[in-house]
């Protein structure tokens, strides 16, 4: 009877520790197939183009919980540009029949601190924009008499005293500069392809699971 007792403690033990083994192997496996997805995430959108900034707003997130119901989130910090460019959409000025496209010779920042659109474009600097339109081909927004830096190629300040000298002629390095391409709209091709790099880790998770679980202490005694 002792000796049932025993071979029955050791047993019940033994599944005890397998299960807490089990359970580990199921977090660091989840764990381990959050983190390849991110990175594989990453990698997606460096290798479309665009850029390291947009790679770097994967994120990801384990949960333990009970073990066995362990969980892995994987998002991202700028899910609408994700979105944009996974499904490929079209892309329309908000309040307006035009977007309005920055040329590189617009200023990076308008009087508010923020990325430049018409709203902020500081005409106190530069003067107003004249509105160009074009039929058949992309509207414009410019800029007149103005100065164009040779270090940077970006707009300078506007000429002073008009841009005409006093016997009417165009001043020397004064010009009229695009700030902005007016389109009506913009397609964004697809360039990511989320579900497919999602879809490929789900079936590994098994396999991942497996690895933590064979490098548990239960499975090499």
């Amino acid at each position: 009877m002792r000796m049932a007792t025993t071979i029955l403690g050791s047993i019940r033990r033994d599944m005890e520790q397998d299960l807490r083994n089990l359970n580990r192997a199921v977090v660091d496996g989840t764990r381990d197939a959050g983190r390849g997805l991110k990175q594989d995430l990453r990698e997606q959108v460096i290798s479309a183009g665009l850029g390291n900034r947009l790679a770097r707003t994967w994120r990801d997130r384990s949960y333990p919980n009970q073990g066995i119901n362990a969980a892995s989130l994987v998002w991202s910090k700028a899910p609408h540009i994700v979105q944009a460019f996974d499904r490929g959409v079209v892309i329309r000025g908000r309040n307006s029949r035009w977007l309005a496209i920055p040329t590189p010779q617009a200023p990076k920042r308008g009087v508010d601190g923020k990325k430049i659109h018409p709203g902020n474009f500081p005409e106190s600097r530069f003067g107003k924009l004249r509105f160009v339109y074009r039929p058949g081909r992309s509207s414009l927004l410019v800029v007149d008499g103005v100065r164009i830096s040779a270090k940077t190629g970006r707009v300078g300040r506007q000429a002073k005293g008009g841009i005409y000298t006093k016997s009417g002629r165009l001043k020397s390095g004064v010009t009229a500069v695009v700030m902005f391409v007016m389109v009506p709209q913009v397609r964004l091709r697809k360039r990511l392809d989320v579900k497919r790099v999602a879809t490929r880790w789900a079936t590994r998770l098994p396999e991942a699971i497996d690895d933590n679980w064979r490098g548990s202490p239960a499975t090499t005694r």
